[in-house]
């Protein structure tokens, strides 16, 4: 892997309030955040637990001055997510009860902003709730054999933890619909080939590949990245003249950070920049 990303994730630091996680592992190293689905017998289901858990690791991150990118995968080599816990929602519904999250499904599906970055390293079946998990995140990775789908209509449920919004937003209509109404899966080649991931490698690259990835988004400047983000998530729902009004504004915030200054004055000098998210 590149050097900087050597020398940016020494150390690994875990948070003093989410060391009772049994769902996911929560790990930082250096600028990275890693998020791992922890629950390889289920396929990594997640379930009011897990979301809760989830939603406790970004949140921490987002706080984190220290951390700059997150990458979100799952335990072992079958599933990035299968989505919800069907054993424990039929288990509900047996008691009367229904299928309920005090926080919303996986934690960051609803009510999450964060501009930082968030990288998803697809490690085998993304289905349903484990889909809708993946388009929360900005740049998505998955390794060759992996297995999408939103198949909530099969089990006369809907995608109900976005993705009906979100998934039309990154694919094109005709193909999310198909995928929604119909329910059914479709490979990692036919999820590059609609651009809802951007890379297929290989199961041993995958996670070589996202941390290069992270490791290139690491050697930009933190406040401009995130300002990247931003104008794009917000310019998505704005018409492009109240899009162009909001990348001006970020744009004049940016001009007058510390980092602004240090990235020309490192270009001048020849040397490498080193950003302090100021």
């Amino acid at each position: 892997m590149p050097d900087q990303f050597d020398k940016l994730s020494e150390g690994v630091r875990s948070p003093s309030d989410t060391t009772g996680f049994k769902n996911i592992i929560y790990e930082k190293k250096g600028r990275l955040a890693y998020v791992t689905l922890n629950r390889e017998e289920r396929r990594n289901a997640i379930d009011g637990a897990t979301s809760q858990e989830l939603l406790d690791a970004f949140t921490d991150f987002k706080s984190d001055d220290e951390v700059w990118v997150a990458i979100l995968t799952g335990a072992g080599d079958v599933a990035f997510s299968a989505g919800a816990d069907l054993v424990a929602m039929a288990e509900a519904f047996r008691g009367g009860q229904g299928m309920r999250f005090e926080v919303p499904f996986a934690g960051i599906t609803r009510g999450y902003e964060c501009w930082k970055p968030m990288v998803a390293a697809i490690n085998g079946y993304c289905l349903a709730g484990g889909l809708e998990l993946a388009l929360c995140c900005d740049i998505r990775i998955a390794a060759e054999h992996a297995t999408f789908g939103l198949p909530e209509p099969k089990r006369a449920i809907i995608p109900g933890a976005g993705g009906t919004q979100r998934l039309p937003r990154a694919v094109p209509l005709a193909f999310a619909m198909e995928l929604m109404l119909t329910g059914e899966r479709f490979d990692a080649q036919t999820a590059l080939n609609f651009g809802l991931v951007s890379r297929v490698v290989p199961a041993d690259q995958l996670m070589p590949t996202v941390e290069g990835i992270a490791a290139k988004v690491l050697e930009c400047g933190p406040l401009a990245v995130r300002s990247v983000k931003q104008a794009v998530i917000r310019g998505r729902d704005m018409t492009l003249e109240e899009g162009l009004k909001l990348e001006s504004e970020l744009a004049g915030k940016i001009f007058a950070s510390e980092d602004a200054r240090e990235g020309p004055t490192a270009f001048a000098q020849k040397r490498k920049p080193e950003y302090k998210g100021k």
